[in-house]
Formats: structure tokens, sequence, C-alpha cells
């Protein structure tokens, strides 16, 4: 078992000079010494408060059906544990946060304002499974209405959608388990109503019929289903293809104005399945009741056909994987007009349509494009499209530049959210060198910094080498200085004293070593003579100023990034369990306390401030995701504010109405016994204008609460849904103790 970190620290009163501190990772001693004149830092939470403003990115390399446009006129997507909602005209953005792990699924209630999230399921740290489970929120206020399935669903929610015909009274759910289990929900009460094992295969898509709420279908790997709803009973037709080649994958579909069904498979594609009356023509599995069999075929898309989206105005769109097209169809399938993709943002991966003759379209290479057919498509949603773990922020602007897996090298402007350019790298470099130095080594470079005066430059290697440039010619011109050899492992961090003579580093087995640089790149063997000394900044996750960061059990990677504020009064720490932290600094007690942030997916691999500690920027790994989070120095409203553009809902939208139900028709026509999920729906579209203080905001929490349902699920679903719609948490007795759900 991993020891550590234990910790002998003196009490403040028995601090003298020379006293050391004494911490174990993985029963490995790291001796720290404490600096002349200390005299104790209390473990207190730091005043400030870091509040989502920005996420950078989009889920679409492996996901399908997410992106829709609310009726506020505001995009809906997720990324990691973060659905995104866009106000593009604004450059706005608002969070939902309530998931404790990756967003799978999305999909939008027939009023356009409900929104309903799948995550998969995941582990806590200490390896604990955290349940599956769907989110029923109003995207007006965030407030979570409805918790569904909290252990009912296996390895994650893979696919879901809401009933149109009765007004989204029930939302079908396919998790992501061997038998691929589907079920029907009571959206109001939250009871499940129906399920049944529906295939071995992968399950890709579920709709309802429009018309009609008893008729689902689901399409996936071999397979297009026909399902009948009865009751408590699910029962199923096989689609026969006949005469037509089978494809391996049915990835999409759509009803059309008639009631038919529009496929679009990997062969390239539409399949139109028209309804056979009496059930006798085709369909394995079933008796009686209505069926589909093939009606027509439509080559449309060389390659896989990705994207199937129906128009207002009855036309189809259609979105190609190889050939990257969008093409407009007519209602009986005849081309009507094409554009296509830049190549640098992949294949589309789904399409909705935008107010007007717009058009939206997300791509496999994690892209949003808005645009049209006629006047082509430009991104306003950019994103990494593998592991992220570059970070570097620029020294007197709000800019920063990330990289990762992919290659890519990215600068974001802070400012303006966006993405101001992207430079791909090559996978093999025609020259080996970096410098005109030479090579350092054949192992990876793992971390690059350089000195305050930019008189050197120093890089850490997988070889156990730190090697020093100087820096001449205004950054141009780059000579090996030296070597800093000594560690016995790869350098993982390593910091310049303010002078720019020394460096502070740590490495794989948790050694610090300090260095002369400029006395000849020296080993400082009495590390006791670097106690008094300021460093210039402290990434080194190991160190007496920060070794309060560490939590209890830890094996030595649970951090993998650790940064100081330029004020060096906070220090924010990246760990291995998807949670970012917030931490006073100096950070030099056992179990110091810390503000808590979850939404990363992912470990998360590095943390930033910006040049005026205005923000700080962390990197989500395996989620791709950037996220931009603003510093506070005030408790943040536990009730955000409802924007003017939501309240408006689809006055802005008139092409939508005809085919919209009215509120008050729409709330008249739920049943009496959902009068909760009603009332929680009521009272959190009236939320932000009514609570001004803080003590009366944890009043209405406490009152909102004890209202609710007995369920203890539905409870604690409830009393998530009262917070602010972030997702901060305050560890009891320090950061190891409590990491949010």
């Amino acid at each position: 078992q991993p020891m550590g970190p234990v910790t002998d620290v003196p009490p403040p009163q028995n601090l003298r000079e020379g006293v050391s501190v004494k911490m174990f990772l993985r029963g490995r001693p790291i001796t720290m010494y404490v600096p002349s004149g200390h005299v104790g830092f209390r473990a207190e939470l730091p005043p400030e408060r870091l509040q989502l403003d920005w996420v950078y990115g989009y889920r679409g390399r492996d996901s399908r059906s997410n992106l829709h446009v609310l009726a506020s006129g505001e995009l809906v997507y997720f990324i990691a544990c973060v659905v995104v909602l866009l106000h593009v005209p604004l450059r706005r953005q608002r969070h939902y946060l309530r998931h404790s792990d990756c967003v799978r699924c999305l999909a939008v209630h027939p009023d356009r304002l409900r929104v309903a999230t799948g995550q998969a399921a995941g582990v806590d740290k200490d390896g604990k499974p955290l349940q599956p489970v769907v989110h029923i929120w109003d995207s007006a206020t965030l407030l979570t209405l409805q918790q569904i399935g909290l252990g009912s669903f296996e390895r994650g929610v893979g696919s879901l959608a809401f009933s149109c015909a009765d007004e989204g009274s029930y939302l079908c759910v396919v998790d992501d388990s061997n038998e691929h289990m589907m079920s029907v929900w009571d959206c109001a009460r939250g009871t499940k109503l129906a399920e049944v094992k529906s295939t071995n295969e992968s399950v890709l898509s579920v709709e309802f019929n429009p018309q009609d709420s008893s008729s689902i279908i689901t399409s996936g790997k071999s397979h297009v289903y026909f399902w009948t709803w009865s009751g408590a009973t699910l029962t199923k037709k096989q689609g026969i293809f006949g005469k037509y080649k089978k494809p391996k994958f049915i990835q999409c579909f759509v009803f059309d104005a008639a009631g038919d069904v529009l496929t679009g498979d990997s062969e390239g594609n539409i399949l139109t399945w028209t309804r056979a009356g009496d059930g006798r023509a085709v369909g394995k599995g079933g008796k009686g009741g209505e069926t589909y069999q093939i009606g027509q075929q439509t080559r449309a898309h060389e390659g896989s056909v990705f994207a199937l989206c129906r128009r207002r105005d009855g036309t189809v769109l259609s979105g190609g994987g190889k050939d990257r097209r969008v093409l407009s169809w007519s209602p009986d399938l005849t081309l009507l007009q094409e554009a296509e993709i830049p190549e640098r943002f992949g294949a589309v991966r789904t399409i909705a349509e935008g107010p007007g003759d717009e058009l939206l379209v997300g791509t496999t290479r994690n892209a949003l494009l808005r645009g049209t057919l006629g006047g082509g498509f430009s991104a306003i949603v950019q994103g990494h499209t593998d592991e992220v773990w570059g970070l570097a922020t620029h020294p007197t602007r709000c800019l920063f530049l990330t990289c990762g897996h992919d290659r890519q090298l990215c600068l974001w402007d802070g400012q303006e959210h966006a993405l101001t350019w992207s430079l791909d790298s090559p996978q093999h470099p025609q020259d080996p060198q970096p410098l005109a130095g030479g090579s350092d080594g054949n192992e990876q470079l793992s971390v690059v910094r350089f000195s305050p005066d930019g008189a050197f430059l120093a890089i850490g290697s997988h070889d156990n080498v730190i090697y020093i440039y100087s820096v001449t010619e205004e950054g141009r011109k780059y000579n090996r200085f030296g070597r800093c050899t000594g560690h016995s492992s790869f350098i993982t961090h390593l910091d310049w004293s303010k002078d720019g003579h020394f460096i502070m580093s740590n490495s794989g087995d948790y050694e610090i070593l300090y260095w002369d640089v400029a006395g000849g790149c020296k080993l400082l063997r009495n590390r006791f003579e670097s106690r008094d000394r300021e460093w210039a900044s402290y990434t080194c996750v190991l160190g007496f100023h920060v070794f309060g960061v560490w939590p209890d059990g830890s094996d030595g990677t649970d951090i993998n990034s650790l940064c100081r504020s330029h004020h060096e009064r906070l220090v924010a720490v990246a760990d291995d369990f998807c949670k970012v932290h917030l931490f006073q600094y100096p950070c030099a007690r056992p179990k110091a306390p810390s503000h808590v942030y979850g939404g990363h997916g992912s470990h998360v691999t590095n943390v930033r401030f910006t040049h005026d500690d205005g923000h700080l920027v962390s990197l989500g790994g395996k989620d791709t995701g950037v996220f931009q989070w603003r510093l506070s120095s005030k408790l943040p409203n536990c009730f955000p504010e409802v924007p003017e553009v939501v309240t408006k809902l689809a006055e802005d939208l008139p092409e939508h109405n005809e085919v919209l139900p009215k509120k008050p028709e729409l709330r008249a026509s739920i049943p009496s016994s959902s009068e909760n999920f009603r009332d929680r729906s009521e009272s959190s579209r009236s939320l932000s204008g009514s609570f001004r203080s803080l003590s009366e905001s944890f009043r209405i929490r406490s009152e909102s609460f004890r209202s609710r349902s007995g369920d203890a699920r539905t409870g604690r679903a409830g009393a998530e849904a009262a917070g602010t719609g972030g997702n901060e948490a305050r560890p009891e007795s320090g950061p190891g103790v409590t990491r949010p759900r």
C-alpha cells in the first residue's frame, strides 16, 4: 500500500532555523527544510473562489446527436462533464455542472427548454463505482428537475430521447451494458414504466415516433428495430433488408412528413422504410402492429452517412463521413444542394438547424461550424482531438498556448474566448534537432522553462538530465551552456530562482534537487542552504511551501500539476481524480483545506494562472477539454441570474412557434400526479430575480429540499438542483476527504 504523505511537522512555537519537514511517498522519505524566520502558517481556505468562465472544445469524435438549438437561441452541447449553453451572437456561455462523470448523450424536450443528459459510469478517488444516471434540467435556470435511473443503468447511458406526441411526458433510455437495456421512464414521476434487453450489438440512436409515442425505433450495428410499447411491455420487429445489401452500421435516422423512416448507413445509402399496415409483410419477433419495409434506396455519400436532419420546410439534410459533404434533399430525396466541410475540421458528425437558413454542424475533429449551404461554413467552436498536456500563459496578455498528443499547438485568446491560431506539428520532423546547440539525448523532453530574464532555457528530459541553453539575439540563437546531472529518474518539474541563477527540480522518484546554473550547473548537495531562496515561479509539486496539497494515502502520482499565483497568495492544483483545487499559499500544513472544482472528465494534466491572476486555465487530459476559470474574491451567487435572452424563449424564433405547444397548454396537459415536477420547473423560472441575500438563498434551498419526494435518490438530486449551477465542494478536513460527485 502506498504510504503518505506522512508528515512530521513540529508545532509552530517549536519551529527554529534548520528544522526540517519529512513526508513519505511510496515509503520514500522526502525531506524539506523550513525557511528561516518561519513561525507557522495557518491552514485556511483562501478567500478567492473559482467560477467556470469558458469551456473550449466539443465532444464530436465519438458522440452523436449532441448539438441542439434551444428556444433561447443558445446552442447546447457537451464536453467532459459539462453541458455548455452557448449564445453565439453575445459570445456568452453558461454551464450545467451536475454530472459526476463524462456526459455521453443529450436530448431536448419538445418545449425546447428542458434538457435530458446521460453520463457514463466512473469511479471516485477510492476506486468505488459512480453509477450512471440521467438528469432532466431546466436550461433557463440550470436547476435539476429530475434524476432518473440511478442504479438502473450499467456502464453508461448511450442514447436517450423524449417523446413528442404527448408533449414530452416520457423518456426512452438505452444503456451501454452488454444487452443494451432499453427502458421507458415517466419524466414527471421519475419512474420506470418498461424495460427490455434490446440487443448485444451496439446501439447508436433511439427515437420515439413523433406522431405515436407507442412506436420507438433503435438503430446501430447491423440492425434497425421497430419497437411497440404497451404498458410494461416492449416488443420489437427487426427490419428486413431483403434484396438490399445489409450495412454494417446504421448510424442515424429521421422521420419524414409522411411518417416514413429514413436511415443513413455505413454504405453511404439513405434507405426509406415505408409503413406496412398489418405487420405481415416484414419483421421478426413481433405479432401484428405497424411495421416498415424498404421502399427506396438512395445513394448519398462516399463512405458512411453520419447524420440526418429534417428541416422545417420538409427538406432533409445528410452529412457524410469520408466525403465531408452536407447534402440537401427534397422530400422525395432529389438532390437539391451540397457543400463540403474543410478537411481540417474532419467529417460531419451531427447537423442542427438554426434560425432562417443557417445550419450548425458538429464534426469528428471536435469543431462546431456555422454557415449555409450556399455561403460555406466557419468555426465557432474548436478544440483538441487527443489528450492535452502542454500549457503556457502569456506574460502580459490574457493569452495561453496548449498542445497535446494530436500534435496541435493552439493559441487561445482568453478575453475574446476564441482560438487565435493553431499549428500542426509534423509527426516526423525533417530536422530532429530542436535547437541549434544539438539534440538532447534520445528521450522525450518533459518540461521547458526560460529563466526570468530570458537569458537561459532549461529543458528537463526523461534521460534524467536538465539541459541548459544560453539565449541570445532576442531568442533567435541557442547555445548549449551546460548539463545538470544528478537525478536518478526522469525530470517532472523545474523552477528558476528570481535572480535567474538557480533551479529547483523534481523527478519521477520524488527527489527535490537544487542547481547552481550560474556557477556551472553544479548540484547543490547541501539543500539546507536553499531554504530561503525565492522562486520566480512555483510549479514543482514537491517542496516545503506546497507539501500541504498532498492528500492522505497518495501514491505520488495523484498530483499532476501545480501553479502558484503571481501575487503569491494562491496555489492551484491539478489532480488525478478530475478535480481542480485552490489552496492558500504557502500551503505548509498537512491536510490543508481547499476549494474543489469538478467538470473535467479525465485526469487534470495542467493548471496555470494568467498574467494578472484574473483567470486560471486547466487541461483535462483525455477529455480534451480546456477550461478557463474566473478568479473571484467574493462568494458566488447561489442562484445565477437568468439572461434576458433566455426569458424570451421562442419569441426570438417565430418560425418555430407553429410547431411548438404553448407553455400554459403544455403544463395543463401534465397529469396531476406530476405536481412536484411541474412546481420545480415553475419555481426555477423565477429564482434569479427573487433571492438577493445569501442567507435567504440557503433558507430557500433547505425548504426546497424538504418539499421534495421522500425518495432518497430524488432527494439527493433535488438538493443538488438548488445549488449554484456550479460545482464547488469544501472538504471538512482536507483535500482528500471529499471529492464532489
